[in-house]
């Protein structure tokens, strides 16, 4: 299951408590104070991984606490500490404060990490308390309570590419042939629920992530449809890939079509029509794909270079489309240096 969003109530270990204790030993009449102090708490740590792929490892686990310290025992023993607790999350993560949607850490690179609750400190034990003036103290101290936070996390995966499209177009078949991952593909609307992840490896040992988001329909800012469950995730691709239905086998309007998604995609942020992109005119092998072709090319008022003419299912011009997905990767590089 792929899970993009959740809440979770994080609590720090509470810091072990100093004891009152005293040396009693044979032979020796003035032992003075022996009590040790307690441990630390163990905090709870966020470290970014690129193994983990959406947040599903921590949604049935929603109330989430560290490890207490140990308590201080007599002959001086110090109470051990607890034990740190890491969470994995992935990259691309947002972490919130959930009450005031203050935005705490934002995981973008691999082996981050953010300790967001800290354990408690360790109770003092009367030894600590000694003095010149004070030889023998009867007193000692509790542990205090670890850090506690009610967050909210984010996830808005960061690829290279991300493929934009109406249910149908095409994409989990585009996505299929360029980087070999099996995916569900149907000859009905939304085969695809969740982003799918995976690379375009070259020759030389180059990759290019891509992300195929799942259909966007007309109103999607407004939350029809999937809606915002995985707008979010168009914001973090470097560049971004229309696919668009030239058939006209489902009485579409390709011109419509791209309109739409720009509109929709401009209503859920402005900045993401900056990106820079190309259209992969899909499903050119079907008649009446030449005749639609030749309608968007007179319509289009951009570059007709980001234009390619491809047949995901049949494996039909998909080369220099991916060879400038590549590109693009490579320019966008640049421009974040």
């Amino acid at each position: 299951m792929f899970i993009d969003s959740l809440t979770l109530t994080l609590a720090a270990g509470k810091g072990g408590n100093g004891v009152v204790a005293w040396r009693r030993e044979k032979y020796i009449p003035k032992g003075g104070p022996s009590g040790g102090n307690g441990g630390k708490g163990g905090s709870i740590v966020l470290r970014a991984s690129t193994q983990e792929t959406s947040l599903e490892g921590l949604r049935n686990r929603r109330i989430i606490k560290g490890e207490n310290g140990g308590d201080g025992g007599g002959a001086l023993k110090q109470g051990g500490n607890g034990k740190n607790l890491t969470l994995n999350v992935p990259c691309g993560t947002l972490v919130k404060d959930a009450r005031t949607q203050e935005v705490l850490f934002d995981f973008t690179a691999e082996d981050q990490e953010y300790t967001i609750c800290k354990g408690g400190r360790g109770g003092r034990g009367n030894a600590s308390f000694r003095s010149p003036t004070h030889q023998a103290p009867n007193v000692c101290t509790a542990g205090t309570e670890g850090e506690s936070l009610e967050v909210e996390l984010e996830l808005k995966l960061i690829a290279d590419i991300g493929l934009v499209g109406f249910p149908n177009a095409g994409k989990s078949t585009l996505m299929s042939k360029v980087t070999r991952l099996r995916v569900k593909i149907g000859a009905y609307p939304f085969t695809t629920l969740f982003p799918n992840l995976s690379y375009i490896t070259g020759k030389d040992g180059s990759r290019v992530l891509i992300a195929d988001i799942p259909g966007i329909i007309e109103d999607a800012h407004a939350d029809r449809g999937l809606g915002l469950a995985f707008l979010r995730h168009i914001e973090r691709s470097s560049a971004l890939v229309y696919v668009i239905d030239v058939s006209g086998f489902e009485e579409r309007d390709p011109i419509e079509d791209f309109q739409i998604l720009q509109n929709e995609l401009k209503a859920y942020n402005p900045e993401l029509l900056e990106k820079p992109y190309l259209v992969a005119l899909n499903k050119i092998d079907i008649e009446g794909a030449p005749e639609q072709i030749t309608r968007f090319r007179a319509a289009f008022k951009g570059d007709p270079k980001v234009l390619f003419e491809i047949s995901a299912a049949e494996g039909i011009g998909l080369e220099p489309l991916v060879e400038t997905m590549k590109t693009l990767k490579e320019e966008a590089a640049v421009v974040s240096v």
